[in-house]
């Protein structure tokens, strides 16, 4: 294991979504990476307004953007961060939402009642987003540039995925808008085998506790049959995929089995709809068990009691009739056209079946206002009925509760819920596991655009792999390898077996140098042997060579010497060593040459210098921390991180456990001897000597 030299700090930064329902946008950043989490609008604001904060990140410093489902308030920003902005990181989300996705945006791009200064991005933005875009299956592990992640069911929608991301070791798990509750046609939202460090979770419902799926399907079709029954409108404004498949079900088998109904319309007032049916039935894996098995024996989306209404032109308005509209918050598009043609009249209703964002007429609608204002400008008397009866397919309390007691995830980060819904939501998590004795759970709720920052120390483990691991080391025993990092993992691999576990491939590098060098072969060899002990008689390219320590080389060549040795640090220091005593016989070839011929015993003139003269040479090889003088003043002691060695100075013997440290050490000794041994000094050199 490795201590962990870089920032341990994790920063979670909401720009849209902190406090407030629409325009989910969550960034993290940690370790060098930054991954952006949806990009989506606000439904209740326009053009720019409508966007995330996202001036205050560079988009061009963002490694990947993961989009969870194809809701407009979480990927409606997405042509636009594409095609506007510097972002030239890596897009991804599952199939099914890449499909919706497309024809969803398209839709809003031609329904948005705003101008064209104000739109954010065009059809043709849109298609050019799409060849950007990637998908990824669910479950399917992905590794971009040291971030890993993969993706579980959400429910909620088709193709909803929450995300799990790794960076370093440490987990997040973002949710998106998910539901525990398996309803008609999709599965419950999926509880990851891996505990998140950090949740990041939807807080929409707040406290809030939804009511049963067959309390609330009754309810829902006893308002609608009561609307008709009077003869009444009755408008249910949807966002065009999602809810509205499950309204679909539900409205066309209690259709079916209520013949006294079979007179009165149902229309899906939808032509997105209808062009994204097919990826329904494409993608029916993604959908319960009770819809995989009843498409084998029939396919339950093609509707028996349903009609769909391209626009209001086609639509004849004469009598009672049930019409699912887009968008789900009326703020403009058909939805909101029948609501102001039918709002006058007491005998219809409108059914809202979802969750609606503030700054909406939805959400106004709610509150049963006597006089709403039309998108001309002017005022309508509302004397409709309005019931809300929501098949949301979000987290409520009991799932959110649940969902953490079984991952027990260090931090929590809520996001997506309005202000007071959420602080009712920590304030109730708090509670619940305050008296828990095993829970340290810490929540937060940060506001848009201000920064969670968790701090994550750890240690990095390197795996070792190949031969390496073949054998299991003892305690406190070195292992000796090459490191190699790749993202945040580190391996340790011996270097014959690089090519077979890691993409790299070991090769070596061949070091040579040229040296002018006048006196015969015989003399340095005599030095070479004074230096290294027994040498090797080889041939190069053809030619007589001598090889010293067994990896340096040598070849006499015209006045010159050719030196060759393969790289790395045992044999470079031997090919200094080697270097140096051949520079010392060239400086003055005739005393070298004469003390080759006679080739006197060494002795050291200056007993009192050699010690120190040792310690100097030795210190320029092994660092000056490496070499000290032992405390008895009788030995010098070389050492390094694995090994000792120690030279005796009254016989310079060398004794070391390790054999390479041993020859290095000894052959500088070697070295140090040759230098100080006095040669024969020629008979007018010492009378001049004498003379002065």
């Amino acid at each position: 294991r490795m201590a962990d030299t870089q920032s341990d700090l994790l920063v979670i930064r909401p720009l849209g979504a902190g406090q407030e329902v629409g325009r989910s946008c969550i960034m993290l950043e940690f370790k060098g990476k930054k991954i952006m989490l949806d990009v989506g609008i606000h439904p209740g604001m326009h053009g720019v307004d409508a966007l995330p904060f996202t001036d205050l990140v560079d988009a061009n410093e963002i490694d990947i953007l993961l989009v969870s489902h194809f809701h407009l308030d979480h990927c409606g920003a997405l042509p636009w961060f594409l095609e506007k902005t510097t972002f030239k990181g890596r897009v991804f989300m599952t199939h099914a939402t890449k499909a919706i996705y497309r024809w969803l945006l398209s839709d809003y791009i031609k329904v948005s009642n705003i101008s064209t200064v104000d739109m954010l991005y065009t059809e043709k933005d849109l298609e050019n987003s799409m060849d950007k875009i990637e998908t990824v299956n669910f479950h399917q592990e992905m590794e971009v540039n040291g971030i890993k992640f993969w993706c579980y069911h959400a429910g909620h929608v088709l193709g909803a995925a929450m995300f799990m991301l790794e960076i370093a070791g440490v987990k997040i798990l973002y949710t998106g808008d998910f539901s525990r509750q398996e309803d008609r046609h999709l599965m419950a939202a999926e509880i990851p085998p891996i505990k998140p460090d950090i949740l990041i979770t939807e807080a929409t419902y707040g406290t809030q506790i939804h009511e049963k799926r067959e309390v609330r399907e009754a309810r829902f079709t006893s308002t609608v049959h009561d609307i008709v029954n009077r003869g009444g409108r009755c408008l249910i404004p949807v966002f065009a995929l999602g809810r509205a498949q499950e309204l679909l079900l539900i409205l066309d088998e209690y259709w079916a089995q209520h013949p006294d109904l079979h007179d009165i319309p149902i229309y899906y007032a939808s032509s997105l709809a209808k062009k994204c049916m097919p990826v329904y039935q494409t993608y029916i894996n993604a959908m319960n068990d009770k819809i995989r098995k009843q498409i084998a024996i029939s396919n339950p989306f093609h509707f028996k009691h349903i009609s769909y209404l391209r626009g209001i032109d086609q639509f004849d308005d004469i009598g009672p009739s049930v019409v699912m509209a887009s968008p789900g918050m009326m703020q403009s598009g058909l939805s909101r056209q029948l609501f102001e043609s039918w709002c006058t009249e007491k005998r219809n209703g409108v059914i809202i079946a979802g969750y609606c964002v503030e700054g909406t007429l939805a959400k106004h609608l709610m509150s049963e206002p006597d006089e709403i204002s039309t998108s001309a400008g002017g005022k309508l008397a509302r004397k409709c009925s309005i019931d809300y009866i929501s098949f949301s397919a979000h987290s409520d309390y009991e799932q959110t509760s649940t969902f953490i007691r079984i991952l027990k995830p260090p931090h929590i980060v809520l996001v997506h819920g309005e202000q007071n819904e959420m602080s009712r939501l920590k304030a109730a998590l708090i509670r619940e596991y305050e008296d828990t004795k095993d829970s340290n759970i810490v929540i937060h709720n940060p506001r848009n655009t201000e920064a969670v920052e968790l701090h994550f120390k750890g240690e990095k483990t390197v795996k070792v792999v190949g031969t390496l691991a073949s054998v299991k080391p003892k305690n406190e025993a070195n292992v000796s390898g090459i490191l190699v990092k790749k993202g945040f993992n580190y391996t340790l691999v011996a270097p014959p077996d690089l090519a077979a576990y890691t993409d790299l491939a070991p090769c070596t590098i061949t070091q040579r140098q040229t040296v002018a060098f006048g006196p015969p072969l015989s003399v340095l060899k005599y030095f070479m042997k004074e230096l290294a002990g027994d040498l090797e008689a080889v041939m190069w390219r053809g030619k007589p060579a001598v090889r010293v320590f067994k990896a340096v080389t040598i070849v006499k060549d015209d006045n010159h010497l050719i030196l060759e040795w393969t790289g790395n640090h045992v044999n470079d220091m031997y090919a200094d060593a080697v270097l140096g005593v051949i520079l010392q016989i060239e400086s003055n070839p005739e005393t070298f040459e004469k003390t080759a011929n006679e080739a006197k015993p060494t002795y050291f003139p200056d007993e009192d210098a050699y010690p120190e003269r040792l310690i100097v040479l030795l210190q320029e090889i092994f660092g000056e921390e490496h070499v000290d003088m032992s405390e008895d003043g009788l030995a010098i002691v070389v050492s390094t991180d694995e090994s000792t060695a120690n030279v005796d100075i009254a016989t310079s013997e060398v004794t070391s456990g390790d054999d390479s440290l041993l020859r290095i050490v000894s052959s500088a000794v070697a070295r140090l001897q040759s230098a100080l041994t006095p040669a024969p000094v020629p008979q007018s050199r010492w009378r001049y000597k004498n003379k002065r």
